[in-house]
């Protein structure tokens, strides 16, 4: 059955829109391979300088991939939705992470080769005392270094998300300009005028990005501004926020995707986090987030009054049932994990879906179930839904399932029954963990899980 919204046909079939998003995605993948080994091939080509021994054209090489690397990171970090697309956003975030562990690594080897084929260099890391190429280089390390270490360690060492942001921007800057111009005053790949050309480019085009990111992009959110139109408190310690467009027509989305928010007069703010969208695709005027207050900012979203200011920049997110034909759909939860859930449930509610759908929602006790009563309204209406519950620290008198969300709960509830349905999943990193590994051994292919983690900010 083809879904209409106002009168047309919102998107292509499913099966058409995966071929679509395959391509697409392998083209980026190729444009973002070249883009990261186009520095060293270029600055190869034509007339070379004199070569050098192994080792050293070795941490060259290794200095020069580790930066191109880093320099893509601006990219891959300006959520661009067309790019992010194929993959969603939450897998181009976990990529970020990772991939800056392969780049951080590149370019420590660069000096470390240096220093243990000949230990003299070592007298370059007085900064007070060795040529300006050298302190440039050495500076650009040490805040590479520091952009990783408070990046991986953010939770142990309780650094505040805003504060934090602006240092990883601000290091994220140091380290790469740092170390473009170390390469520039080396000059030994740049003694041709077309290459110090090359090299001029590539640095334009990262301050044409971070641009485009903190001034071009605040500057069209500001031109669709959006209202607080209600606030109400929820089961949980959870919050959902109404808005509604100012002078414009609000965006589209997919059940399932989600926005990051601002609120307040400007969007010129670090203050900006991403909520899941739990209202119906097909009330695309007034979307609502649900945000559980699980710091200082979250807890005072309650206190936000009607009428407030707001920003959307959105919609994102690949984690959709309308990405993917199936039979019907189970959803396992965990904690706040259950709102993206939502707003799938009430789209294909309001679609009048006639398939058998379940939900498999965990948490610690009963008063953390997040939206249970729409939940419970949803199973009692005309949708096919069948929820359960899942306490670990059930009240007394509870009837319902117990413990946590396990293979034998999984058999028992969906995969016996449904054997060909498709799996999101959504919740904290080790529920998912041990949910995904249980239906892989329940049989249930790997291209029919899906799953979405919320660690994005």
């Amino acid at each position: 059955m083809t879904m209409t919204l106002n009168g047309r046909t919102p998107h292509a079939p499913v099966h058409h829109r995966r071929s679509r998003r395959l391509l697409v995605g392998s083209a980026y993948i190729g444009l973002y391979l070249a883009l990261a080994v186009a520095p060293l091939l270029v600055l190869g080509l034509d007339e070379l300088p004199p070569r050098r021994d192994f080792w050293t054209e070795l941490s060259v090489a290794l200095g020069f991939l580790g930066l191109s690397t880093m320099a893509l990171q601006f990219a891959v970090t300006a959520r661009l939705r067309h790019v992010a697309a194929p993959y969603g956003i939450d897998v181009v975030v976990q990529f970020h992470r990772q991939i800056a562990v392969v780049a951080t690594l590149m370019v420590v080897a660069h000096p470390v080769i240096l220093f243990v084929r000949d230990p003299e260099l070592l007298a370059l890391l007085n900064v007070l005392e060795a040529p300006w190429r050298a302190r440039f280089g050495v500076t650009g390390l040490v805040a590479l270094l520091a952009l990783v270490a408070s990046s991986v360690w953010r939770g142990g060492l309780r650094l505040p998300y805003e504060p934090w942001r602006i240092a990883h921007g601000v290091l994220a800057v140091v380290a790469v300009a740092f170390s473009l111009t170390h390469i520039e005053l080396v000059g030994h790949y740049l003694d041709e005028p077309w290459k110090r050309g090359f090299w001029a480019v590539l640095t334009t085009a990262l301050v044409a990005l971070l641009a485009y990111v903190r001034i071009v992009k605040p500057l069209q959110l500001r031109r669709r501004p959006w209202r607080v139109a209600a606030v109400r408190g929820e089961t949980g310690d959870t919050t959902t926020l109404a808005l509604e467009p100012e002078g414009h027509e609000g965006f589209r989305f997919l059940p399932g995707q989600f926005a990051w928010l601002i609120l307040g007069d400007s969007p010129f703010t670090v203050e900006q986090h991403p909520f899941s969208i739990s209202s119906s695709a097909m009330r695309p005027e007034r979307p609502e987030l649900t945000i559980k207050a699980l710091g200082d900012w979250t807890s005072r979203v309650r206190e936000t009054p009607v009428g407030h200011r707001a920003y959307l920049e959105g919609p994102y997110g690949a984690f959709s049932v309308d990405r993917y034909a199936a039979p019907g759909y189970v959803f396992v939860a965990g904690g706040v994990g259950i709102t993206p859930f939502v707003g799938m449930l009430r789209t294909l509610e309001d679609r009048g879906d006639t398939r058998p759908h379940r939900v498999i929602y965990g948490t610690r006790r009963a008063d953390d179930l997040i939206l249970r009563a729409e939940l419970d309204r949803l199973a009692a209406g005309p949708l096919d839904l069948r929820v359960t519950y899942v306490l670990s620290r059930p009240p007394d008198g509870w009837a319902g399932e117990t413990g946590r969300i396990n293979a034998d709960l999984l058999r028992r509830v969906a995969v016996g029954e449904l054997p060909d349905h498709v799996y999101f999943v959504c919740g904290p990193d080790p529920m998912m963990d041990t949910v995904e590994d249980a239906l892989l051994k329940l049989g249930v292919p790997l291209d029919r899980i899906h799953a979405e983690r919320f660690a994005l900010d």
